[in-house]
């Protein structure tokens, strides 16, 4: 066939006048052509031709990695972008183009979008800008209740100039607006006012007093200013300790405080240069309206009885502190009781779900067809039973996508795998998460018969890694073999596990050759047997034809019919050199056996994986895994001593950006306390300032508790991030117990008049805080749930650390004062009255 069907130059020919291509045409372009070929002639006229002696056809040249949507043939194109491009912009380029193709499109060609993550981001967008502007409205509610309309819009004003400086930064270090840099901006809407509230707010106290406009902003600006730059520094130091966090889960964690410091340094330069200026106007007109009155009416009394609480405290100080030590060492026992449970990352819902597939290696293609058909129709049965429960009934299921040969969690391609993929209604739409719609998904298709994995999971995998992924090292295949049957097992007893499996299976049974002795003397070589077998099992390729806009390949090999058949390979001859053919079977032996699919090696040592999916609305992924650790793993190690085992995925991830965050915690604490020493000339007076940041753990573990929520490492984040925002309060506490202390007879008197004349700004701070975050954590839609977490730290943690600023660490400084050890009893030479 190749001697007859070809297309090539065979020279030129140079005249005087002109030069000339000398070209063979004799390709055959089309299967009539192809069966008209000359096989074999006899010199009698007699011929052969292909047509005769083959059958021709033109196909896919492997069916088994045939691609459907919605049962109809398909090609899918995966569509990404560099990272200089906007994902939106994109899509809605991709749109516009596909309209224009659907209209000249022949028929029956159809255009379809699936797994469009660029909706998703537009989603988690608007989420983020909706939230957002509630916060902003409730931060400027409470301002004008507080202050007024002409002094709240001043205060408020520094929101969008901060928001405006810090995109500006973001642009300069090569930050892009994505989902977590628009977390970062969301959740700074309440922090970032906290400087000009306490700017703002003590410029109104100097007023009240009697002070002119002008002075009362100079001198108010001028008080805070040394105490306000201290907290910034002490924000900065934490914040920025959080900008190297490391792994995959730190790179996506990483940009939130980043970009919240971006927002912070504006806002600081906002409110000191440009704030007291505007705030001199609004001064000379004090407000007097009724509703004014009310509320500072109301803020005098709760300021009065807070004040009285506080006294109570002080008196009582030592139980005080040993109270709340108390409720710390319960909280943190929740943890480590396993009461709240950790989780490395939020599920973040996506609109594509998956059912991978694993048959036994040889399976042939129809019954892995007949196992997508039962996938079908399972999911044709969920979309009935959930339909009904959508947004006006529209459907659940909005497209089906088939991949044969396809299963990236088996590491192999062939007959026997495949990949259902279903592109769900938008999570915007819907009511369902993806984790119940699955767990239907499989109630509906049951036990399927010869499959040995059947692993139904979202289509991508969240920064946390894989939530059950564990691997067993060793050289001994049989050991690992047997360890990884038994840890599976282990692991499928665990209530909301599902899909366990390992990745050293038997693989195809083999028909293995060996050649006689008598080989060698016929002139047959192993060489020889391996390239005619493949040849007729796999195909030779004779030429590749370009036909219009397709290339097709020519290529001979045994009819499949045929091959299949044990009589073929039991008769097959090998062509020797001389043109002679001699039977297989009187040159060579054949033995059946079965080796293993895939080997896989890590560092050169054999490594066996085993992992599992789990519904996190059962099951916790970090609970399995050191249950394992704890009960399973040792007498496994006992059993096989030459094994090794290591633990990846979520935990390996959440480990390695968690040792990172308390490195980098720790050294941001340590800069917090040593910039604290330089400011009040002590070593112990800071630490009554950062006393705040453990006590408020509490609050971040019990509201977690009281939301139904995992800690993760969001929340951690979200808690890491409160240490810098917290300390504020402390700074100013204590520069007011020291400096306003006036005329008190006793560190106790002076933290008690602390108290109220630090009440009003601690109250508006943390309201205002509490109000720009409020919208988030009460967000129920599906694409908040990585945000919820995050700011529950920051609000039951800045809720509970607000309490301990007002109600605890006067308690605390008093009882450093009864042992001489801070710097106003050192100055006055009184100590504190006598604790009851």
């Amino acid at each position: 066939v190749g001697a007859e069907s070809l297309d090539m130059p065979a020279g030129s020919l140079d005249g005087r006048d002109q030069s000339l291509l000398i070209r063979i045409a004799e390709e055959r372009r089309s299967r009539d052509t192809l069966a008209d070929i000359v096989v074999r002639a006899s010199a009698g006229g007699g011929q052969v031709r292909l047509g005769e002696i083959a059958r021709i056809t033109e196909g896919y040249a492997d069916e088994t990695e045939a691609i459907t949507l919605n049962g109809r043939p398909a090609a899918i194109l995966d569509v990404t972008k560099t990272r200089a491009e906007d994902s939106l912009d994109t899509i809605d380029a991709i749109n516009a183009f596909l309209d224009a193709e659907r209209a000249s499109a022949p028929t029956g060609i159809g255009y379809e979008v699936i797994s469009d993550g660029a909706t998703v981001i537009r989603e988690r967008l608007s989420l983020v800008l909706v939230n957002g502007l509630q916060g902003l409205a409730l931060v400027f509610a409470v301002l004008w209740l507080v202050f007024g309309l002409r002094f709240a819009f001043w205060v408020a004003m520094g929101l969008p100039v901060s928001f405006m400086g810090g995109v500006a930064i973001m642009a300069a270090f090569g930050y892009s607006l994505n989902l977590m840099t628009t977390i970062g901006l969301l959740i700074v809407i309440g922090l970032l006012m906290d400087d000009a509230i306490v700017i703002s707010e003590n410029i109104a106290r100097l007023r009240e007093k009697g002070r002119a406009p002008l002075d009362a902003a100079v001198e108010g600006t001028r008080q805070v200013f040394a105490n306000v730059l201290a907290s910034f520094a002490t924000t900065a130091m934490i914040f920025g300790s959080l900008a190297f966090l490391k792994g995959d889960l730190g790179a996506v964690l990483r940009v939130v405080p980043a970009v919240m410091l971006f927002v912070l340094t504006v806002s600081l330069v906002e409110a000191f240069l440009i704030l007291p200026h505007h705030l001199l106007h609004s001064l000379e007109k004090p407000r007097r309206s009724r509703v004014a009155a009310r509320i500072e009416a109301a803020i005098a009394a709760l300021r009065e009885a807070t004040g009285r609480l506080a006294d109570v405290l002080i008196r009582a100080r030592y139980a005080t502190v040993g109270l709340a030590l108390a409720i710390l060492f319960v909280a943190i026992a929740q943890i480590a009781g396993g009461a709240l449970k950790f989780t490395a990352f939020p599920e973040i819902d996506g609109d594509t779900i998956e059912a991978r597939v694993l048959l036994p290696q040889g399976t042939p293609q129809l019954r892995t067809d007949a196992v997508v058909t039962a996938l079908i129709s399972g999911l044709d049965r969920v979309n009935a039973r959930l339909a009904p429960e959508q947004p006006g009934g529209a459907d659940l299921v909005r497209s089906v996508t088939v991949f044969n040969g396809v299963n990236r969690d088996a590491f192999e391609t062939g007959a026997h795998v495949a990949t259902v993929s279903v592109d769900l209604l938008p999570s915007s739409l819907r009511t369902l998460r993806p984790g119940p719609i699955m767990a239907v998904w499989r109630e509906e298709v049951g036990t399927l018969p010869d499959v040995l994995s059947l692993k139904i999971v979202e289509s991508t995998i969240g920064p946390a890694g894989i939530a059950l992924d564990m691997r067993l090292k060793g050289d001994d295949l049989d050991a690992l073999k047997a360890a990884a049957t038994e840890l599976t097992a282990w692991l499928g007893t665990y209530q909301g596990v599902t899909s366990v499996m390992d990745d050293l299976r038997p693989g195809k049974r083999e028909m293995r050759i060996t050649l006689k002795d008598a080989a060698g003397p016929m002139g047959v070589t192993a060489t020889m047997v391996a390239d005619q077998l493949r040849a007729a099992y796999q195909g030779t390729t004779i030429s590749e034809l370009q036909i219009g806009n397709r290339a097709v390949e020519v290529t001979a090999r045994l009819d499949p019919a045929n091959a299949v058949e044990p009589r073929t390979f039991d008769e097959f001859a090998i062509a020797r050199a001389d043109g002679t053919a001699i039977p297989l079977s009187v040159v060579a032996a054949v033995d059946t056996g079965r080796g293993v699919a895939r080997i896989n090696r890590e560092d050169g040592v054999r490594t066996v994986t085993v992992q599992g999916s789990i519904d996190t609305g059962v099951a916790n992924a970090n609970a399995i895994v050191s249950d394992t650790l704890a009960r399973f793993v040792p007498d496994l190690r006992a059993r096989y001593p030459s094994l090794t085992l290591d633990v990846e995925g979520q935990r390996a991830e959440a480990t390695t950006t968690q040792v990172s965050m308390m490195k980098g915690f720790v050294i941001g604490l340590f800069g917090v306390f040593a910039l604290l020493s330089f400011q009040f000339r002590s070593y112990v007076e800071p630490i009554v300032v950062m006393l705040v940041i453990p006590l408020a753990l509490a609050g971040a573990i019990f509201g977690h508790m009281a939301m139904g929520l995992d800690f993760s490492m969001p929340s951690l984040l979200g808690y890491v991030a409160l240490a810098g925002v917290v300390v504020n309060n402390s700074i100013l506490l204590v520069e007011f117990i020291k400096h306003e202390h006036g005329d008190a007879g006793s560190v106790a008197e002076a933290a008690s008049r602390a108290v109220r004349a630090r009440f009003r700004a601690m109250l508006l701070t943390t309201t205002t805080t509490l109000a720009g975050l409020i919208p988030i954590l009460t967000e129920t839609s599906l694409q908040a749930q990585i945000l919820v977490p995050l700011v529950a730290s920051l609000v039951f943690g800045l809720f509970a650390a607000s309490l301990v600023v007002i109600l605890v660490l006067p308690a605390v400084y008093a009882i450093l004062d009864d042992f001489g050890l801070t710097t106003l009893s050192e100055k006055t030479g009184e100590h504190a009255l006598p604790a009851t």
